[in-house]
């Protein structure tokens, strides 16, 4: 009996690779067990090795397990790409029909099954997918009929007949498995709790958020991984009233969103690094004319189109600091699927408030890996517009202007929605008085930089740090920021049973940066291990700009396209002392 499993299915992409690892996956999470799913894939549309990576457990986990219990193989390339990961009493069920050859420098168990040969049988070899979920449960000991539901929810548009036939082909492969298990490694999960829990990924849950944060129309390019973002909100924004409208470039789908929200309507811009870089000009706009925009960055491996379907976390920098000139602006950077649709929900409440850009910050992994996420509570999620004015204005005297961008004392200016009577003013992205109109007057200049930059100095966020905090004074602190918070938290375990006092901050707020909530954590430790996705440390330069220390100040980084998996976080820790 074991609590974690470890299932990688793998070949070449255009053969439902993903498919395969869906069914089985929602499967397996509607028996209550808690998933966390990860796809390597070619930034290509077919062809190119592809694998799907899915940890299940009777608790909850939130990354990719170190190792692997099983590997689905269609092809030779699966089992060489692989088979390393296998731990030695791990199982490769390969598909016969390509001759498979287990490699030399592996104790795992290599089975031939005959995936395509089965599926020929019963009537297209497209179904050697589902005879291969039918020996993965044949192995498990699983009752093939939880593969049912799932089964009709993915092909019941196609018939009933298709239906039948992908079920009867998941049965012929149990039976087949079932018929030849004499001395095969059989591995047997523990019950799970049952409970109802959804699975999916975090683009859908950043756009969920926007939906319930009042989002009601959003200007985008597609771009991975950020298009999942704008598919989810086509299919759902018409009922509520809203839109989507797929730009010519992102150039365009920023200053739309610009418009958009100028006129009221609360607006969302997704994008990934290159989308971003095109991006910034329409963010300093967004900061000059103190108009609200919420802009979601996916980040990728870079630079330029890099590594497109990869995993990296190098935008931070360009994030804070990207736009000509300073304005003020907001980078929030959830670490969980939940976080990330709470988040994305305020971001528009922070935009409004504040009359900012408000970049939502996540990454490949957190965008595009699929975790299992608690009941969301909806409840949670308010509306709140700021100074937005609704009321009738008081009549302007002569030919007087509203004072749209008034100094105040805490840089929030009063905001009005085109059309309003008494509320005309100018709006242009040179400086300007506070009427609007252009002024390159010094004395002008300097009260509109200080106010708009008052905005930032007390921005109310509900949790700008995630903190694991056991220790008073710890041995280290870990520091990361967006998907890493899961691998972080395993080393963690592991690092307390040996003996070490181990804290964890994981940033939620980057900018402005939470040093009163950061500072006394860093003193504390006296070690601080700054973990992320890039090649220079870009968090860690930012906790030095921020919270000094630099000496405390240790960098483990990875850059080359994978995620982080625990082991690795722990053995850097480990090093140190």
């Amino acid at each position: 009996m074991i609590n974690q499993l470890s299932w990688k299915v793998g070949g070449q992409q255009g053969e439902g690779i993903e498919s395969t690892g869906e069914i089985f996956a929602i499967a397996l999470n509607r028996l209550g067990y808690y998933l966390y799913g990860y796809r390597h894939f070619s930034s290509r549309i077919k062809g190119g090795h592809t694998n799907n990576k899915i940890r299940v457990s009777t608790t909850q986990v939130r990354s990719i397990a170190d190792d692997l219990d099983i590997l689905v193989a269609f092809d030779q390339e699966t089992i060489d790409f692989n088979y390393k990961e296998l731990h030695s009493k791990g199982v490769i069920l390969a598909d016969a029909k390509f001759n498979p050859k287990k490699p030399e420098d592996t104790e795992a168990s290599l089975y031939a099954v005959p995936f395509t040969e089965i599926a020929t049988q019963l009537g297209t070899s497209l179904m050697k997918n589902m005879v291969a979920i039918g020996a993965t449960a044949a192995i498990l000991d699983l009752d093939i009929q939880v593969f049912e539901e799932v089964v009709k929810e993915i092909f019941g548009k196609k018939g009933d007949q298709v239906v039948a036939k992908n079920m009867e082909a998941i049965k012929a492969g149990f039976d087949n498995m079932s018929a030849n298990l004499s001395g095969v490694r059989t591995m047997q999960l523990a019950k799970a709790d049952g409970k109802k829990r959804m699975f999916m990924i975090g683009n859908d849950a950043i756009a969920l958020g926007a939906l319930a944060g009042g989002c009601r129309f959003m200007a985008a390019y597609p771009i991975t991984p950020a298009s999942e973002i704008m598919e989810y909100l086509i299919k759902k924004l018409p009922a509520l009233g809203g839109t989507v409208i797929q730009t010519e470039d992102e150039i365009a789908a920023a200053t739309m969103a610009i418009g958009a929200n100028y006129a009221g309507v609360r607006t969302l811009t997704a994008s990934a690094g290159p989308g971003l870089s095109l991006k910034m000009e329409a963010i300093g706009l967004s900061g000059m004319t103190e108009t609200p925009l919420v802009i979601v960055d996916t980040q990728r491996g870079g630079p330029s189109t890099g590594l497109p379907t990869k995993q990296e976390q190098s935008d931070l920098m360009a994030m804070i600091y990207g736009t000509h000139g300073e304005i003020p602006k907001i980078v929030m950077a959830p670490s969980t699927v939940e976080e990330a649709f709470y988040d994305t929900a305020e971001a528009f409440n922070l935009a409004e408030e504040y009359q900012v850009p408000v970049i939502v910050l996540s990454d490949l992994q957190l965008s595009l890996g699929k975790q299992t996420v608690e009941p969301l509570n909806f409840d949670k999620v308010e509306i709140r517009r700021g100074k937005l004015i609704t009321d009738e204005l008081p009549e302007l005297e002569g030919k007087a202007y509203f004072k749209r961008y008034e100094v105040t004392e805490d840089g929030v200016s009063p905001r009005v929605l085109p059309g309003m009577k008494n509320g005309i003013h100018h709006v242009t992205g040179v400086e300007h008085a506070e009427t609007g109109k252009p002024s390159e007057l010094a004395e002008n200049r300097k009260a509109q930089m200080d106010k708009r930059m008052r905005k930032i100095q007390n921005i109310r966020f509900n949790t700008p740090v995630h903190k694991n905090v056991k220790h008073e004074e710890a041995d280290v602190l870990f520091v990361g920021f967006n998907s890493t918070r899961g691998v972080i938290e395993e080393a963690m375990e592991r690092l307390e049973k040996d003996g070490l006092k181990v804290n964890h901050a994981h940033i939620r707020l980057i900018h402005p940066f939470p040093t009163d909530e950061v500072l006394p954590l860093v003193q504390s430790a006296k070690k601080v291990v700054v973990v992320e996705n890039n090649a220079t440390g870009q968090l860690a330069n930012i906790l030095k700009m921020n919270v000094g220390h630099a000496n405390k100040i240790v960098n483990h980084l990875k850059y080359d396209g994978n995620p982080f998996l625990p082991h690795e976080v722990y053995s850097k820790c480990k090093e140190l002392f």
